[in-house]
């Protein structure tokens, strides 16, 4: 082997090495997408693994303290199973009652959702720009089909 092909073995290596490097090291990059369901059943499973599930707000259970720019609410999904979720960071623009919000982080021992991001899906995507008729129960029907 000629010192030019090593040369450019050398270099090939280390930028695979600096790919799979970086991409392991996204948090998103091993998250398992589970069911609130799911995660609430096996809590102690989960513990240290980074998690994405979705599911409809309950508009009654956010409480938002901007002097630590902490959000805390609830999310249930079709079985009206609750996860408890804590945000720190800034709450989204549409956080409505019966919006769709998907959630990214862990879950602690004590069964509270710490995301790391949270996002939302606008109820409009579905309705159109007509919120003045905005139907929920409409709403959550296309929740569940979409978890079908």
């Amino acid at each position: 082997m000629s010192k030019n092909q090593k040369i450019i073995t050398a270099l090939s290596l280390m930028a695979a090495a600096i790919i799979i490097m970086t991409f392991a090291s996204m948090p998103s990059a091993g998250s398992k997408e589970l069911t609130i369901s799911d995660v609430m059943a096996n809590a102690e499973k989960y513990d240290g693994d980074y998690i994405m599930t979705e599911g409809l707000l309950n508009k009654e259970s956010v409480q938002w303290n901007a002097d630590k720019i902490e959000l805390q609410f609830e999310i249930y999904d079709e079985n009206e199973t609750k996860l408890p979720v804590v945000y720190e960071g800034v709450q989204p623009d549409n956080f409505t009652e019966d919006v769709i919000v998907i959630v990214e982080g862990f879950i602690s021992k004590n069964g509270v959702f710490e995301a790391e991001k949270v996002m939302t899906k606008c109820p409009s995507k579905y309705e159109g720009e007509d919120m003045e008729n905005y139907d929920s129960e409409m709403h959550k029907e296309i929740y569940k089909d979409a978890q079908e």
